[in-house]
This record gives C-alpha cells, sequence and structure tokens, in this order.
C-alpha cells in the first residue's frame, strides 16, 4: 500500500498462515512518523475486552523516507487461550516519553481499512476464529460458530433508474447450493426475495486462502420501480440468504446486514430521480457513515418538506456553531438576553434531567406531581435530541437543547427545574426561578471540598470556578436530609434556600412497593417473576475516560461465576452511570445476566430488586428506603478514597452492608447473608432517610410554585 493510501492508526496488511507450529498471526499497520517518535516502547497487543487479558505481539517498525511508517507484528495464535464469544481487540501498547515512572501506559486503538479481513477466518475445531471490523471501525477478533459472509463491492443505477449490483458471499464451513438477495424495510416484516446468479471470483482466491471461491460471486439488477410496489416505506437493507447442504439436508441461514466497500471508491453515492403515476420519487443509494451498511432510500419529492428539511438543517449548524464558536455563542446568548428581558410567562417550567437525556429523578417525580395536582402550568422537557427515543410515547412537551424554540421556552419561563448544572454560558433572566434538585446524598467529596479534579476537559482550579459560578444562579437547592445540606452549602457555596425534603424521586418507593407494580415491571423488562434479581449499579470512575463527558467502565464482577453459582435462583440486571459510554456485551449470559443501563428511571429497578450491589454510587442511601439488604463491591477503595475523591464519612465503618473485594466473597454473602454484617442498617437509615416518606414532592412545590 503506497503512502497516499495508508491512514493513521490504520491497518494495511493482514494475514493468517499455516507454520510448523499451526497459525501464526501478521498484521502491519501505519502511523506517523513524529507519533512513533514520541514513544519511549511500543508493541501491539490482543486485549480480552471484559477482563483485560493481553497477549502480546513480536513487533518491528518499518521506517520510510515519508512522514509515515508501518509497525508490523507477529503471533504465533494459541487458539486454545480464546475462549468461544469472547471478544479480542487490537491496540498499540505504547508508553510515552516524559513518563518518569516509566510505569504509564497508553492504549490506541487499531482502525480498520476497506479490505474485508473476515475472509481470512478459519476453523478451529468446530468453531470459527474470526477477524472482523466493529461498528466503530475498529479491529477485534474472537472464536465464534461458522457464519455467512457477504459484502457488496459494486453498484450502478443505470438511467432507466435500474440497480446493478455484485459482490461475494460464502458460509465458512457449509456447501453453498443457491442464493438470494433479501431486502427489507426497518417498519415492518416485508420482504423482497431475488435470486442472484452465481459467479466465481478469482481475485479473492489469491488473497484468502482458507475458503473456496469457486462460486462465491453473484450479481443481479432490480428495477426501482418494483420497490415501490413491495413496500410504502422507503428505507431498504441488504441481506444475502443461502442454502447450505448440512448433515441434516438443505438449510436457509442469512448474513448480518449487506456492508458496501466499492471496488471503485468514487463510485459510493448514486442518485436519481423517477416518475411513478403522477408523482416524482427521488433516489439516494450510499452506504451508512460508521457501519458502511448500503442503505437504499426513495422518498416523494415534496417541496415544502424539503425547506422545512433545510432550516432544520440551518439550525442544527447554528447549533453545532453555538458549540464551539465564540462569535456564535456570543450572538446567541445576546439573543438570550433580549428575550429574558420581555415578561415572563408565570405558569411556564422547563424540566431538565442529566443533560436532557433522561426523563428521571427529582424533576420526573415533581412533573408528574404538578402533572396531577397543578394541571393549569404549561410545562416543557428540555431533552438532548440524540435522547429523543426516551421521551417519546409518554405524552410530554419536548423541546430540543440549544435549539430556537428552546432558547424562547428557556428565556421566557418562569422556574426551571433541573437535576444536574446547565452551561455557565446561559444568562439566567431576572424572572427566572431555578430549582436545583441535585442527584444524589454526598459520599464523595464534591465540587470545592474536592482536593484535586481528575475529569478530561478541565482541571481543579477551572471546575471549581465553573461550579460556583452556576450554583450562584440556583434559587432553591433540594436537600434530602441534614447532612447533606450542611455540605451542599459548603461545597457549592450555596447560600439561598435549601429545601430539606427529602428526595422527590423517592416518592415512589412509598408508593409502589408491592407486588403488583412488581410484576408489572418485570413483565415490561421481560425478566422472568420466579427468580430474585440482583442490582449491580456501579459509579464511574473521573481518571477513567475516553473523552470528555464519555466514560469507561470495566466490568470487574466475573458474570459466568455468578452465573454457576447463583444462576438457579437469581438473575443479575447490570446498570452503568449515565456518564459511561460503554455498551456492555453480555451475550455469552443471556438469561442470567440483563443490561438496564438505558432504563432511564432507576427507581424502577431498585424497586424489583432483592438485592442491590454497588460501590461508592449515591444510589445506596436511595435503596436504603426499601430496607433490602446491600453489598459494597469495593475493590479499588484504597486508590478511589485516597485519590480520586475522598469520602465526608467512614464509608468503611459505617456502610449499611459488607465490603468486599472479589466476586467469590460477594457470592458468599448472597449464600450465606452474615447478620453482623447489617448491623450498621439501622443508625445509618436514621441518618439518611427519616425524611422519606412519600410527600417530598409536595413539599418541594408547594415550597417553590406559586399554586394561588
Amino acid at each position: 500500500m503506497g503512502e497516499n493510501g495508508m491512514h493513521h492508526h490504520e491497518l494495511s496488511h493482514l494475514t493468517i498462515e499455516d507454520t510448523k507450529n499451526g497459525k501464526r498471526l501478521m498484521i502491519k499497520v501505519a502511523f506517523l512518523r513524529s507519533f512513533l517518535d514520541d514513544l519511549l516502547e511500543y508493541h501491539f497487543i490482543l486485549q480480552e475486552r471484559h477482563s483485560e487479558q493481553q497477549i502480546p505481539f513480536s513487533t518491528t517498525t518499518i521506517h520510510t523516507e515519508t512522514n509515515m511508517s508501518e509497525v508490523k507484528g507477529e503471533l504465533q495464535l494459541n487458539l486454545e487461550a480464546f475462549q468461544p464469544e469472547r471478544y479480542w481487540d487490537l491496540y498499540l501498547l505504547s508508553q510515552h516519553s516524559g513518563e518518569s515512572d516509566g510505569h504509564t501506559d497508553h492504549l490506541h486503538r487499531v482502525k480498520m481499512n476497506a479490505s474485508d479481513i473476515r475472509l481470512h477466518s478459519f476453523s478451529d475445531r468446530d468453531l470459527l476464529f474470526l477477524p472482523y471490523r466493529t461498528k466503530n471501525g475498529n479491529v477485534s477478533f474472537r472464536k465464534t460458530d461458522h457464519k455467512v459472509l457477504a459484502r457488496l463491492d459494486e453498484i450502478e443505477l443505470d438511467k432507466e433508474n435500474v440497480l446493478s449490483y455484485a459482490g461475494y458471499a460464502i458460509h465458512t464451513s457449509q456447501t453453498v447450493i443457491g442464493k438470494r438477495l433479501i431486502l427489507t424495510n426497518h417498519t415492518n416484516e416485508e420482504e423482497m426475495s431475488i435470486p442472484l446468479n452465481e459467479e466465481s471470483r478469482e481475485d479473492l482466491d489469491s488473497l484468502y486462502r482458507h475458503h473456496n471461491f469457486s462460486k462465491a460471486g453473484f450479481h443481479g439488477t432490480i428495477p426501482l420501480h418494483e420497490l415501490k410496489r413491495f413496500s410504502s416505506n422507503n428505507y431498504y437493507k441488504f441481506y444475502i440468504e443461502l442454502d447450505v447442504q448440512g448433515p441434516d439436508g438443505i438449510n436457509q441461514l442469512r448474513s448480518p446486514r449487506l456492508d458496501f466497500y466499492p471496488r471503485n471508491p468514487e463510485a459510493t453515492t448514486h442518485s436519481s430521480s423517477m416518475k411513478i403515476g403522477k408523482k416524482q420519487w427521488n433516489v439516494h443509494i450510499k452506504p451508512t457513515k460508521k457501519s458502511r451498511y448500503l442503505s437504499l432510500r426513495m422518498y416523494e419529492y415534496n417541496l415544502l418538506k424539503i425547506i422545512r428539511t433545510k432550516g432544520k438543517n440551518a439550525l442544527s449548524r447554528i447549533k453545532n456553531k453555538i458549540k464551539g464558536g465564540k462569535t456564535i455563542k456570543r450572538a446567541y446568548k445576546l439573543a438570550f438576553v433580549t428575550l429574558g428581558k420581555l415578561p415572563a410567562k408565570k405558569k411556564q417550567v422547563v424540566f431538565e434531567s442529566f443533560l436532557g437525556k433522561q426523563y428521571s429523578c427529582n424533576p420526573r417525580a415533581i412533573y408528574e406531581y404538578m402533572l396531577e395536582h397543578y394541571p393549569e402550568y404549561d410545562m416543557y422537557w428540555s431533552i438532548d435530541p440524540r435522547h429523543a427515543a426516551v421521551f417519546k410515547g409518554k405524552g410530554l412537551k419536548t423541546i430540543n437543547r440549544f435549539s430556537i424554540p428552546w432558547l424562547f421556552k428557556m428565556a421566557m419561563s418562569k422556574y426551571w427545574v433541573s437535576n444536574s448544572r446547565l452551561p455557565i454560558w446561559i444568562p439566567k433572566p431576572k424572572h427566572t426561578t431555578y430549582l436545583q434538585t441535585w442527584h444524589g446524598t454526598p459520599l464523595k467529596r464534591l465540587a470545592a471540598d474536592m482536593d484535586e479534579v481528575h475529569m478530561p476537559g478541565t482541571d481543579t482550579v477551572k471546575y471549581k470556578r465553573n461550579f460556583l459560578m452556576e450554583s450562584s444562579r440556583w434559587d432553591y437547592l433540594i436537600s434530602p436530609n441534614r447532612y447533606s445540606s450542611e455540605i451542599f452549602a459548603r461545597a457549592f457555596g450555596f447560600g439561598k434556600e435549601m429545601i430539606e425534603s427529602g428526595y422527590p424521586r423517592n416518592d415512589f418507593l412509598h408508593h409502589a412497593n408491592h407486588d403488583e407494580t412488581m410484576d408489572a415491571l418485570k413483565n415490561r423488562l421481560d425478566i422472568p417473576l420466579d427468580k430474585k434479581v440482583i442490582l449491580y449499579a456501579p459509579t464511574w470512575r473521573d481518571n477513567e475516560f475516553y473523552a470528555k463527558g464519555k466514560y469507561k467502565f470495566n466490568l470487574k464482577l466475573e458474570l459466568d461465576k455468578m452465573q454457576e453459582e447463583l444462576g438457579d435462583e437469581y438473575i443479575v440486571l447490570l446498570r452503568m452511570h449515565y456518564l459511561i459510554a460503554e455498551n456492555l456485551d453480555i451475550t455469552p449470559f443471556a438469561g442470567f445476566a440483563y443490561d438496564v443501563s438505558h432504563h432511564t428511571d432507576i427507581s424502577e429497578l431498585y424497586v424489583i430488586s432483592d438485592l442491590l450491589i454497588t460501590d461508592y454510587s449515591s444510589v445506596f442511601f436511595d435503596y436504603a428506603n426499601l430496607g433490602r439488604p446491600m453489598i459494597f463491591y469495593v475493590y479499588d477503595i484504597e486508590n478511589y478514597r485516597d485519590t480520586l475523591r475522598g469520602f465526608y464519612f467512614d464509608f468503611e465503618a459505617q456502610a449499611p452492608g459488607p465490603l468486599v473485594k472479589t466476586t467469590e466473597d460477594v457470592i458468599r454473602h448472597i449464600q450465606h447473608p452474615d447478620p453482623a454484617s447489617h448491623a450498621n442498617f439501622d443508625a445509618f437509615y436514621q441518618k439518611f432517610c427519616y425524611l422519606e416518606d412519600g410527600e417530598a414532592s409536595k413539599r418541594v412545590v408547594e415550597k417553590v410554585f406559586n399554586t394561588n
């Protein structure tokens, strides 16, 4: 591959070869020379996604006279080390210059190029060793069942709107005796099946030696006017269906959705228009941005709709500039100030929860109480449009954060209700009452009480300054108890009115703690009614992040051991903190572990859980309202306590449940509860939950809102 075709961090070569000792994996990855020159040491590794087990490569570097170099890695594959359905990600592990202790490692993901590395897969007994491209375009490996591997690599759209296509499809272990193209739409189960013409793909034979490509190729055509008759839906997805000869006869197997990597890189996107009856239709064919799936869209030409779309796109561009452009931001702020001088709408409220990502927590409880008891108020939810699906179907009035309608509503509303900080560059009008509900009882040090801040995109001085600037705008702050009031006043620099009411969100725990509600919630989540429920809800770590606002979490709880010991009686719900970016893959634990990280209201998860496992998250203060057992899985307590945050009280001495550091100890406390480990519970409840009685929402609303 020439320099012009090489991209930083991108795979340029991958093969799996037969040797006397088995299989050998060989890779080459392109890097900027300037990047490599800044590293003391580096080598490739495969890292198992959850356990973080690492397998190192033998690594050498091929420097060139250009600004790009190739790093080569070789690995003798010990296939016994790869358990089925575990994900192994390819990284460059490096140590940077200037690090005095010499122990800090940095991981750099290797990006995928346009080649189909899946075709380097080979059989390991009854399983397949599969290199593949992840959804985010990175290189990974796993040992899995045999699969259909298929791709489109040629698309043409002629003047008559006939779509020609070509590609390849194989099954990794069985003989293919027939193949079809399958088209679907995204709203129903309607499908179109199109027979394919087979052909040899000699070009693949020389590149990929583990499979037979003599009949792997296919080609065909689709007159697009037939698609309109196939479905009124105008989005189409492509799949390959194979007839394969198996030991029990002929089976039909379907590929994943077809990706599209054209042989001619300039033939990626196609657009056209056609007339069907009296209507004009537009056609767009292109791969999706991340996954490169082929997408075909047909839609009726509508001038008014086009104008609206262009208007929305223009507003979106303005919004993006607001986030990063100082000039636009100043203009937006000026407009906000100007609108804020107009008379307030005295019974208009804007609610927001966790930066517009959730319909949850204290804002939700206050909203639902007002909806029932004070319906004369005009109430809106400020939402992040990327999370709009969370709010659909709930009958809410929503406005997209930082949109033009949002500017008008925020500037002219009498009340703001939020449980997290609003951007400090948004000015609060004099007529607005800002109710800050916050979102937890503090165990970890907050804001001005923090010695050091380890979060991305800020430093200690900047973080504290911005936090205190934001808190100075709050008119009311909700506190769940006297302990929290004292900390909030100091840590937030808050000198206005504290509403010591208990948390409104915990009203639900007192009203819904009965079998009828619990069974209904379990049915909605599709979890068994006949098993006990363990909720695992850990916090995030300030210093483990990918980027600003995107935090890591490495699942230290060993689900395989828990499933083996507890699976007959229990299931586990995994609820990650809202700041964590990971999507858990718990496929191997189907029926035992459930990822409920995107279930917006954690109170519903509390109610259905028989036991809570957490660490330093404030969830245990709320869960204590139910009087149910808790286990604290604190494998890194020394680092968290002494380096990252620090605690406000002696957590180890006063925690209302046992503190453990291993999965084995978690299992032991579940199977054989020790009453002595829960001896602190009564004193804990009296200190932190004494105000919680199901009436907190009422107390807050009567204090803040003008109900006359």
